[in-house]
C-alpha cells in the first residue's frame, strides 16, 4: 500500500516513515502543504496522513482542494491543536479521521488500516456528458463502453471541464482547479493537456467535444462531432466491420 505523509516536523516525519515502512507501506513525504498537494495530484495513494499546521498551505486547505478536485483518497489529519472546533473544521473540509498530537503510534496505525479498508467516505457521482462518463470516485473515464486511460493531471483537467459541461472555462480557472495552487509557470501548459485529452477522448471516437473558445477558454460539449463515429484503436486502425473484397 502506498501512503502520502505531509508533515513539516522533519524528525517526526522520518520516524513515521520508517515505522510505516516496516509495516509494509511505501511512503512518500512532503514537508509543506504545497508540495503535498502536488504529490497527491501526480500520484495515486491508498491514504494520506496530513498535518494541519503546515507552511505554504495549511492542511485544511490542502484537504479542501483535494476534495474539490475530485480526489477522495482517505485522509487522516494530524494536529497539535486539541478542540472540538478543530475536529469539526477538519471533517467539514473533507477529512475522514482526525488525530491529536501527541498520539500513540499504535492508534495511528490502527486508524490508517481502518481507513484503507473502508476506502474513504461516500464517493461523488460520476458525471455524464453525452456518451462520455467521468468518474471522480475511481478516477476513471470511458466513452461508451471503451475505457480511456488518463494521467491524474489529465483527469483533473477533464473533471474541471465536465463539472461545468456546456460552459466556457478559462485557462486561469483550469490552472486553479487542476493544479490546485498558485501556478507561476507558463499558462500554455493547459494547451498541452487539452491536446492530450483530445487525442484520447475525442479523436479515436470521431468526436470534437473539447471546444476552444478563442480568447475565453475551453468548453466540453457533448453535441460536437467530426462526423466520423467509428472508434479507432491506438495507432489509427478502426474497430468497425471491414468491407468485403469483391
Amino acid at each position: 500500500m502506498r501512503l502520502l505523509l505531509v508533515e513539516d516536523e522533519v524528525r517526526l516525519a522520518e520516524l513515521l516513515r520508517n515505522g510505516l515502512a516496516e509495516e509494509g507501506f511505501a511512503v512518500d513525504v512532503a514537508h509543506n502543504g504545497r508540495d503535498g498537494l502536488w504529490l497527491a495530484g501526480e500520484n495515486r495513494y491508498d491514504a494520506i496522513v496530513l498535518d494541519v499546521l503546515l507552511p505554504l498551505m495549511n492542511g485544511y486547505e490542502v484537504c479542501r482542494r483535494l476534495r474539490d478536485g475530485g480526489d477522495w483518497t482517505p485522509i487522516l489529519m494530524l494536529t497539535a491543536k486539541d478542540g472540538e472546533y478543530d475536529e469539526v473544521e477538519a471533517l467539514d473540509n473533507g477529512a475522514d479521521d482526525y488525530l491529536c498530537k501527541p498520539f500513540s503510534y499504535a492508534v495511528l496505525l490502527a486508524r490508517l488500516r481502518a481507513l484503507v479498508r473502508r476506502g474513504g467516505r461516500e464517493r461523488p457521482a460520476a458525471i455524464t456528458v453525452g456518451d462520455l462518463v467521468v468518474d471522480p470516485a475511481g478516477l476513471r473515464c470511458r466513452r461508451g463502453e471503451a475505457e480511456i486511460a488518463l494521467t491524474p493531471k489529465e483527469f483533473a483537467v477533464l473533471y474541471a471541464l465536465a463539472r461545468r459541461a456546456g460552459e466556457v472555462v478559462s485557462k486561469a480557472e483550469l490552472l486553479e482547479e487542476a493544479w490546485d495552487f498558485a501556478y507561476d509557470g507558463d499558462p500554455s501548459i493547459v494547451e498541452v493537456y487539452i491536446s492530450a485529452l483530445r487525442r484520447k477522448i475525442d479523436a479515436p471516437f470521431g468526436r470534437a467535444s473539447l471546444v476552444t473558445v478563442r480568447g475565453a477558454g475551453y468548453r466540453l460539449d457533448a453535441r460536437e462531432t467530426t462526423g466520423r463515429s467509428t472508434p479507432r484503436r491506438a495507432g489509427g486502425t478502426t474497430t468497425g466491420p471491414k468491407r468485403r473484397r469483391r
